[in-house]
């Protein structure tokens, strides 16, 4: 069989529709448009069906705690009268230490029954460490492919300790440089071995996360009589977004979804060059305004993560403001937890000041930590690649050229990205993807409305200004 990337990328829908046996095509309408909630409900699970999945493989039913500490320091900070009360899902409770695994927990099931026996996972994060925790359980054969170095093979501490993780729970890791390789590899390695694709993006995926945000729904409800009115989640490929807020809705609750990510503007995720000077691995603006605004740039045909159908405010933050905020959730509140669910952290520390004492923030995740995910080890990265290190306002911070540590809580604070910024963006996207935008059809007119939570007057006056 011809191995070239050319062979290989041009049996793209094949290998896919063999690695989850999934027809995308059951779903499309038209080129532009397709049934979403049609291609959510192929997973074939309801919501009460995924929880006992999980709790039978240690996965959910994590706690939420009240940050009553944290929310004192906000509040001496605040106007009289501010700062909302901040709860934390702590998704460190998991198997593999993150929400994380509640994706991967759906994959290895439907791996698993269906009769596959392995599965295979493209990524730097901490799925890898998800799948390859849920393929021990299942007793299934796993591999990981990760983008780990750049061409001086250089990786970044927190990406080769979630190589360590992979390897602890028997994976086979293999590790790729930056580049357009992790793709073609991927599916290499699926036609290959006939595994089934454990994707971050594929419907199973999500609705697998959709627990998350019945589950913190709930809980809230228990612990205060109501349910939160702000839930802000940590933003990258946008499964995290999605999937919390989905759940919200099946619990009946009305939470704001609030989208946080990592300001690492002017850093190209994808540059040799740029890709050791971010100090973030996840959760950043590189992948979070991308797979926003164009959602199907991934390794399955329709992407099943579409945040703009959920979010209402997109906050972001400085690497300085995470690295601040990881000290101290650690030292007021006692727990040690890595950066990605700080990111959430640090914008809803922000975002607390500005609202009333009786309303709730839900922190929607932890994530595990270790000593390649500590600031420390980020820092002395930073440092070795040229990164200038030193303390005083965030607000001057560079990205890829200085890193500033604030002295104190009331310096922590976010810039606002405008939702209408992201859609027009979309919009875009879709002209120049297949070459005009088509809302003559009732159904373009329902996808597009959906896809941008938006009317269709609101849908007709956007078009107007982008073009």
């Amino acid at each position: 069989m011809d191995k070239s990337y050319d062979a290989v990328m041009s049996r793209k829908n094949e290998i896919m529709k063999k690695a989850m046996g999934l027809d995308y095509s059951d779903f499309q309408i038209n080129d532009m448009a397709f049934d979403y909630e049609k291609m959510m409900t192929k997973a074939g699970l309801p919501i009460d069906e995924i929880r006992k999945i999980q709790l039978s493989n240690k996965v959910g039913n994590t706690p939420l705690f009240e940050l009553k500490n944290i929310t004192r320091l906000v509040r001496k900070t605040s106007e009289k009268g501010k700062g909302a009360r901040i709860f934390l899902k702590d998704e460190a409770a998991n198997a593999s230490g993150s929400f994380k695994a509640r994706r991967a927990s759906v994959s290895a099931y439907m791996a698993k029954k269906h009769g596959y026996k392995g599965i295979v996972a493209a990524t730097s994060g901490n799925y890898g460490a998800a799948v390859a925790s849920q393929a021990a359980i299942y007793n299934l054969g796993c591999i990981i492919l990760q983008e780990v170095f750049d061409s001086r093979f250089k990786g970044q501490p927190e990406i080769i300790e979630k190589t360590r993780k992979c390897e602890a729970y028997g994976a086979e890791v293999i590790q790729l440089s930056v580049g357009p390789e992790l793709f073609y590899c991927l599916l290499d390695v699926l036609e290959d071995t006939g595994y089934f694709n454990a994707s971050l993006y594929t419907p199973f995926g999500i609705a697998g996360v959709e627990t998350l945000g019945y589950e913190l729904s709930m809980q809230c409800k228990d612990i205060t009589g109501k349910f939160p009115e702000n839930v802000v989640i940590t933003h990258a490929g946008g499964g995290n977004l999605t999937g919390t807020a989905r759940g919200i809705k099946k619990a009946g609750g009305n939470s704001k979804v609030i989208g946080a990510s990592v300001d690492l503007h002017g850093l190209h995720m994808a540059s040799d060059n740029d890709f050791n000077k971010k100090s973030f691995t996840t959760g950043h603006t590189g992948f979070g305004i991308p797979f926003a605004t164009w959602p199907d740039r991934v390794d399955v045909p329709k992407n099943a993560a579409r945040p703009l159908r959920y979010m209402e405010k997109y906050l972001t933050v400085s690497q300085v403001e995470v690295f601040f905020t990881t000290e101290l959730l650690s030292q007021v509140e006692g727990m040690e937890r890595g950066p990605a669910g700080n990111t959430s952290l640090a914008a809803a520390i922000a975002l607390s000041r500005e609202l009333p004492e009786d309303e709730i923030i839900v922190v929607q995740e932890t994530e595990y930590t270790s000593a390649g995910k500590h600031p420390s080890a980020q820092l002395t990265f930073a440092k070795e690649n040229g990164i200038d290190v030193k303390v005083g306002d965030p607000r001057d911070n560079v990205p890829g050229k200085n890193i500033i540590i604030p002295e104190n809580i009331s310096q922590l604070g976010y810039k606002e990205i405008p939702i209408d910024k992201l859609r027009k963006t979309y919009l875009k996207n879709i002209k120049k993807n297949y070459g005009y935008i088509d809302t003559k059809t009732k159904e373009n007119v329902d996808f597009l409305t959906a896809e941008l939570n938006i009317n269709a007057d609101r849908l007709a006056q956007l078009i107007q200004e982008v073009f």
